[in-house]
């Protein structure tokens, strides 16, 4: 196969749209991959699908006179999203789409791939297609099971995410956090259920939920930096089962974001403080539970990020914009927390949000970002 037109990549991207599979499921979507990857020329590549990760795949580009080995990561995963765009190639699979633009990532890394199959690269390049974005913690997943050692392990990595609000082929990023860090709250308060009209023989949970849920509020307002930024939402509560019952057992869930580790283990701490106190307050059990997997916040390194954007500015043909932090969060913060790298923005320019069922990534974008993304990939292995 010779370079891979514009044409060709969208019409890849199309077909990965038809098949999106949810996280750890993605066998259409990782045999597809390998097929089109199995099509570029072999001289200069050796491919791994690790046993302990079987959608996942591994592409180490051998580099003519290596100095290190720069890592590339995409996602490939989708979302339980019935689909609403209308489009002639729109998901095959009932209830399942990629409406965060992961085959837009995809056919960005296979078209990246494609041209340093057939260029031979100063470095070695090792292109990671990631299961597992979307929920289990599929970067955290992939270093805990060892699959980055030995000639499969980066010196630094680098990966982008679709951003609907900038325009097609934009690379937006900035110095420090890119996206924040998230973890699951779950509360559970265990007292003693009874006769709505003797409230002194139970121990009401619901009383002692409203009191929680209040104190948990003042740990972003009197406990964190207000020239930083974190947030508790405590998004669904529950308890009781009938209007003359006082309820024995209560539950809130809810989540934590904060733009670095440090701040949301202090969040942690603040947060097991206050349901200790409640939990002594009204003599009751308050159990917390907290799962941040492997969404920790995404910091980008500060020496590969300057040059990564001092890069992008001086391009004539890039349009390259400085962003804010996001509240959302991703997975690529955990693998960037073992390896210094970037992870930045490419501009799909549509008016819907990501996670919408109306996603609809405009194409342009896929040719103009493998070409910066190139473009810098070589200046860094010539730097």
């Amino acid at each position: 196969m010779t370079l891979l037109t514009e044409q060709d990549l969208i019409k890849i991207r199309r077909h990965l749209h038809q098949i999106p599979e949810l996280a750890l499921h993605e066998v259409q979507t990782h045999d597809y991959l390998l097929q089109v990857i199995e099509s570029f020329k072999q001289y200069y590549l050796e491919i791994r699908v690790p046993e302990q990760s079987p959608t996942a795949i591994l592409v180490l580009v051998k580099g003519k006179k290596p100095r290190r080995t720069i890592g590339y990561r995409t996602d490939i995963d989708a979302l339980p999203v019935e689909e609403k765009t209308g489009l002639p190639f729109s998901s095959k699979h009932p209830g399942v789409m990629h409406a965060c633009g992961h085959d837009v990532h995809m056919t960005v890394a296979l078209g990246l791939l494609n041209y340093f199959s057939e260029n031979q690269p100063q470095d070695n390049l090792l292109f990671f297609f990631q299961p597992a974005e979307e929920s289990e913690s599929g970067g955290k997943q992939a270093y805990e099971k060892g699959i980055f050692e030995d000639k499969w392990k980066p010196d630094e990595f680098y990966g982008l995410h679709d951003n609907p609000a900038l325009l097609a082929g934009a690379i937006g990023c900035r110095m420090g956090t890119l996206f924040a860090g998230t973890t699951e709250v779950n509360i559970d308060l265990i007292g003693k259920s009874g006769h709505a009209a003797f409230p002194q023989n139970a121990n009401d949970t619901v009383v002692a939920m409203a009191s929680l849920i209040m104190q948990i509020q003042t740990i972003i307002s009197r406990s964190i930096d207000p020239i930083q930024s974190g947030v508790i939402t405590l998004g669904k509560v529950d308890a009781g089962t009938i209007r003359n019952v006082i309820a024995g057992h209560a539950r809130i869930e809810g989540t934590i974001r904060g733009l670095t580790q440090k701040m949301i283990l202090n969040i942690d701490h603040r947060l097991q403080d206050v349901c200790d106190g409640v939990a002594r307050s009204f003599n009751m059990d308050v159990k917390l539970n907290l799962n941040q997997g492997g969404y920790w916040p995404v910091e980008n390194n500060p020496d590969l990020t300057r040059s990564f954007i001092k890069y992008m500015k001086k391009q004539p043909d890039v349009n390259f914009i400085e962003t804010e932090p996001a509240m959302t969060g991703e997975d690529f913060g955990y693998l960037l927390a073992k390896f210094p790298g970037v992870m930045f923005w490419l501009g799909v320019n549509d008016d819907s949000q990501l996670h919408s069922a109306t996603l609809t990534p405009d194409e342009k974008s896929i040719q103009r970002g493998v070409d910066a993304i190139k473009g810098f990939l070589i200046y860094r292995m010539e730097n």
